[in-house]
């Protein structure tokens, strides 16, 4: 498994698309699959989220995690392993949660937990 990205990947989808399905694993095995806003930074995905939401909880219990672009035309699926960070966040990513939504994580204390993903296996075709 690579977790370096394909060459041909125009990297710009990944610093400007806004969303990414995010699918995380259950306790009970189930997928957890949902759409959420996305920063790029440093080869790793990041998500920011409440730590009392599903997908934090299943993070925490599993590190397997999933991200797609939202493009079924052009698609780029990323394998990886996940983990939850929690305040202060890296720098480096709050600021481009600031540049791309013009959002302020520390702005609202609900969100409290960032996801990180890094990938292990880049899929596009």
């Amino acid at each position: 498994m690579s977790s370096e990205r394909p060459e041909r990947l125009d990297t710009a989808r990944l610093r400007d698309e806004q969303n990414i399905w995010f699918a995380t694993v259950r306790p009970d095995g189930r997928p957890h699959l949902t759409p959420i806003w996305f920063v790029y930074v440093d080869d790793r995905f990041y998500v920011c989220t409440s730590s009392k939401a599903v997908k934090a909880r299943n993070v925490r219990a599993n590190a397997r995690a999933s991200v797609a672009l939202e493009s079924g035309s052009q698609p780029v699926i990323v394998e990886g392993d996940a983990r939850v960070l929690s305040r202060p966040y890296p720098p480096t990513v709050a600021a481009e949660f600031e540049r791309k939504f013009d959002w302020d994580l520390d702005s609202e204390p609900e969100y409290d937990a960032l996801i990180e993903v890094i990938p292990t296996r880049w899929l596009r075709w």
